[in-house]
């Protein structure tokens, strides 16, 4: 009778566990999302068409061409929108911080003519790193002119935005939000609200910013009598929300939707806990009574209609009144009765029982590991096609032979690894208990290996049963030595690798630091082995690499750890005390060690190394930090000392930050147009005419106004950027040189080129489309090519200029005299003329000898047919001894620093253009 009365309770019992597991983790929760979100879709309601979100969209932002844009467009929207007779107008754009003083006031004027016809947001803002969350309000003088309302909203765990508070309190004040406020309502309750999202969003009017800014009547039409909403909808403002059925909103379509909400009375709110209670108790009654009494098909379809009715009674209501009844509970009290209902008809356990015998010999003869079962006295019952795999014995051979069979015995036959014995033996009876151990096994030919064993046990028909699921592991054994290896060894070389070294260098400071004494790193790079690879192959270059590693294992000794780091880079790392030497002449010695050639089969190669040197505690506290260092260093010395040594020291690192802001500052410089072109003019020595000018780039910092070229022409002609910003120099000034052509000035324009330029593509081709594109006649572009420019691939470099000059673009040879093989270049390179290096000119008059190279110059071009431009002219003396000795053209500081466009015009091409007009 109790097991009745048990039975009989035993689906309610159900029921009310899986209520309060339900009720404590707030899973129903998500359920009654689910349900409200799906009626929201069944649903589809029209706006009414009084709330019109004017958009900034994509369309508008590329037709203004800024962003932000300036306050004074928004005041400009305003007046639009008071020409267009709107009723409120609600910006949700923050207003919080300052901007341009004329622009904020031209937004305060327009706000002040609207007549307190807007509405600003005030919005709350999460602080950073966790911290107090900031309150952002509109600047006082435009708070002064409008209306406040809170624009926050709340985001639930599922990441959607369901409510939408009536108000918020801001600090000590507390404000409407947005929607209310354009909506006209009060916002003095402070429960949220749900949005009803069954009003669709693609209802909603919606406007482009551009279209009312520029004042299109049909879009000022629309807007008659409506309540505004102006905000961001392009996607690549952000300013986006989840909200359900997988939709996603903008802000002030959210504000919109708000709004709509309210002025269609359709602020949804949940119904009363009171009657989800009384329906659960109802159900529960109604179960408790016909569970007995009624066949269980009649009860589910009972159920299943149950639920039915009551969803499709939630969606009229919800239709037809602001009421949102949460039916979660309720579906899962009946999805909790059919379970009961299923599992009150069947046996579980005789089923579970008849399943587990008749599988269990399926599964053993199936398994690919090998199954032993034993009885009491460890004598084999069961043998599996899997055990026959690992150790070779069919099972009439094995059967009935004690388990001690299958384990090794020691290499002199006498007893068995006592270990494993007492191990295995151990596992065997531990009733009902599973122990995993590893042991050594032995198949039938007397081969041994090593096991994996899970013993167990169990009470049997016949008395206590052992199992045992035994596993071949050699091979994985194998394969974990082998992938340790890997793991800390170069598999090329067979040193350590990066991990191994790190792990090693951290336990040699963690000594040092203890011991206090020294730790150093050398970090080794070898100087020309890309051309061994590009020459003789990589397998060429892999021998190299053996030999290198076997030289360092020889000279550097047990003491240390040498590591191959990546590619040609080793490093050494020792306890300084173990070296018996100072750490530089241990790495003048490793050095050396590499002046003898080094031997791979036939071929021997001489390699020199280049070596960064990082002591711990001077020049790092970590392993990190040495590497770091090290790899610093050894950059340094492969561009000072290659084949020797540095020591890392704070300045080199300082240097390398210093040069990464300044690439940041130039990259942000180029996207911010920061760049301007100043002009030199180059003259006629003789009557000082007019004939040209150089284009020289100039950079304004935001903060240091123009920067010297000398400080970031470097660091652009080696950083990536200087393609970029060479092509921008040729382009900019070649336009600039054709609208002075256009105006009736013929002015040379001269173009320093950069390395990047020749090498990164075909130039004589830029070149060509570049002059197609402006118009501007070649004979007024004038090319000038440095010595470093012509160093490298001299053919495809002479065969670009010979196609430079056939457009009829002139080349110079600039900073003459200051290369060791301009002569040649001279006779080598199709060149139109070349320009004297300021160095030479400048002391023209003092030093003999700067006279003798200037004339010599002057002299072997004119016999060469090329003309000569002298830079650095400073006095009039200069020019007239440069005019004695045969020099036509000049250019420097005595006719004319370099300028702006504008400033070059006035003071050279206006006084040209007056003296044309006299005459």
């Amino acid at each position: 009778m109790r097991e009745d009365r048990v039975k009989r309770f035993r689906p309610h019992i159900l029921v009310a566990t899986a209520l309060a597991i339900v009720l404590s983790t707030g899973w129903h929760g998500s359920l009654r999302n689910a349900l409200i979100d799906l009626r929201f879709a069944w649903q589809s309601r029209e706006a009414s068409g009084d709330v019109v979100v004017v958009a900034i969209d994509a369309p508008s932002i590329d037709q203004i061409g800024v962003w932000p844009w300036p306050r004074r467009l928004h005041g400009e929207l305003l007046q639009q929108l008071e020409s267009a007779r709107v009723q409120d107008v609600a910006f949700d754009v923050d207003f919080s911080t300052p901007s341009d003083p004329a622009t904020d006031e031209a937004l305060v004027k327009s706000l002040r003519n609207a007549g307190g016809a807007t509405i600003l947001p005030s919005f709350k803002q999460p602080g950073p790193n966790g911290g107090a969350a900031r309150i952002n309000r509109p600047l006082k003088s435009f708070g002064n002119q409008s209306w406040p309302a809170v624009v926050n909203v709340a985001v639930e765990p599922d990441g959607l935005v369901r409510r939408y508070p009536f108000g918020e309190k801001l600090g000590d004040t507390f404000l409407p939000s947005m929607a209310v406020v354009l909506a006209g309502q009060n916002g003095s309750r402070t429960a949220p609200f749900l949005i009803d999202f069954s009003i669709r969003s693609a209802s909603i009017p919606q406007v482009s910013y551009f279209d009312v800014l520029r004042g299109d009547a049909a879009t000022l039409a629309r807007l008659k009598d409506k309540k505004v909403i102006i905000g961001a909808t392009a996607l690549e403002l952000g300013d986006r929300f989840s909200v359900p059925n997988g939709r996603v909103v903008s802000g002030p379509m959210l504000q919109a939707l708000a709004a709509e909400s309210i002025l269609q009375h359709r602020t949804l709110r949940r119904t009363s806990d009171v009657g989800m209670v009384l329906g659960l108790c109802a159900i529960c009654l109604l179960m408790f009574f016909c569970w007995r009494r009624i066949v269980s098909g009649f009860r589910v379809a009972m159920l299943v209609a149950m639920g039915a009715a009551l969803e499709l009674a939630a969606a009229l209501v919800q239709v037809k009144w602001p009421l949102v009844i949460d039916t979660s509970l309720f579906h899962i009290a009946i999805v909790a009765y059919l379970t009961a209902i299923a599992l009150d008809e069947i046996d579980f356990r005789s089923l579970l029982g008849r399943i587990a015998e008749s599988r269990f010999h399926r599964i053993a003869m199936s398994l690919g590991d090998g199954l032993v079962c034993t009885d009491e006295d460890h004598r084999i019952t069961v043998w599996n096609p899997g055990a026959s795999a690992i150790f070779g014995y069919m099972p009439a051979e094995i059967i009935g032979r004690r388990f001690e069979t299958l384990c090794a015995v020691a290499v002199d036959g006498s007893a068995r690894p006592a270990a494993m014995r007492d191990a295995a033996r151990q596992a065997l009876l531990v009733p009902g208990g599973a122990v995993v151990v590893e042991f050594e096994g032995r198949r039938k030919n007397g081969e041994t290996f090593p096991v994996e064993a899970s013993f167990s046990g169990w009470q049997g028909t016949d008395g206590f049963q052992y199992g045992a699921i035994l596993r071949d592991i050699s091979v994985r054994k194998r394969e974990a030595e082998r992938v340790r290896y890997l793991a800390e060894h170069d598999a090329l070389t067979g040193l350590a690798n990066r991990n191994t070294l790190h792990a090693g260098l951290s336990s040699l400071i963690a000594t040092a630091e203890w011991q206090s004494s020294e730790v150093a790193l050398l970090v080794l790079g070898l100087d020309g082995f890309q051309q061994i690879n590009d020459m003789l192959g990589h397998s060429a270059g892999d021998l190299v690499l053996r030999a290198v590693a076997a030289r360092l294992k020889s000279e550097v000794g047990m003491e240390a750890i040498v590591a191959r780091l990546s590619g040609d880079e080793f490093a050494i790392a020792l306890d300084c005390a173990a070296a018996g030497e100072p750490i530089a002449e241990f790495a003048e010695r490793i050095a050396r060690a590499f002046e003898a050639p080094l031997a791979t089969g036939a071929r021997q190669h001489r390699i020199r190394i280049s070596i960064g040197v990082a002591v711990y505690s001077e020049q790092g506290q970590g392993a990190d930090d040495l590497l770091s260092n090290g790899h610093l260093a050894l950059s340094r010395a492969k561009a000072t000392r290659r084949g020797g040594h540095v020591i890392f020291e704070s300045s080199i690192r300082q240097e390398l930050e210093n040069r990464l802001t300044l690439e940041n500052e130039l990259a942000l410089a180029a996207d911010r147009g920061e760049f301007e072109l100043f002009y030199q003019p180059q003259v006629r020595l003789v009557d000082g005419g007019l004939v040209g000018a150089e284009a020289l780039i100039r950079w304004k910092h935001p903060t240091r106004g123009y920067v010297s070229p000398g400080e970031f022409m470097p660091v652009v002609n080696t950083s990536a950027l200087s393609e970029r910003i060479a092509s921008w120099v040729m382009e900019t000034a070649c336009r600039q040189a054709r609208r002075w052509e256009l105006s009736g000035q013929t002015v040379r324009v001269a173009i320093n080129l950069s390395p990047s330029q020749l090498h990164a593509g075909d130039l004589a081709h830029a070149v060509a489309i570049l002059l197609d594109a402006t118009g501007l006649a070649p004979s007024l572009l004038e090319l000038e090519v440095t010595e470093d420019i012509l160093l490298h691939d001299e053919a495809r470099v002479l065969d670009m200029f010979k196609r430079i000059q056939e457009l009829g673009v002139r080349v110079l040879f600039d900073d003459f005299g200051t290369g060791y093989a301009s002569l040649s270049y001279l006779k080598k390179f199709p060149l139109d003329g070349l320009k004297i290096d300021r160095s030479f000119v400048l002391d023209l008059l003092a030093d003999s000898d700067d006279a003798a190279i200037v004339g010599s110059t002057i002299g072997l071009s004119r016999q060469l047919g090329l003309t000569v431009v002298a830079e650095g002219i400073e006095n009039r003396a200069t020019a007239d001894f440069l005019i004695s000795i045969g020099c036509e053209e000049g250019q420097g500081y005595f006719f004319g620093r370099p300028m702006p466009a504008e400033a070059f015009e006035r003071q050279f091409l206006a006084a040209e253009c007056e003296a044309v007009s006299a005459a």
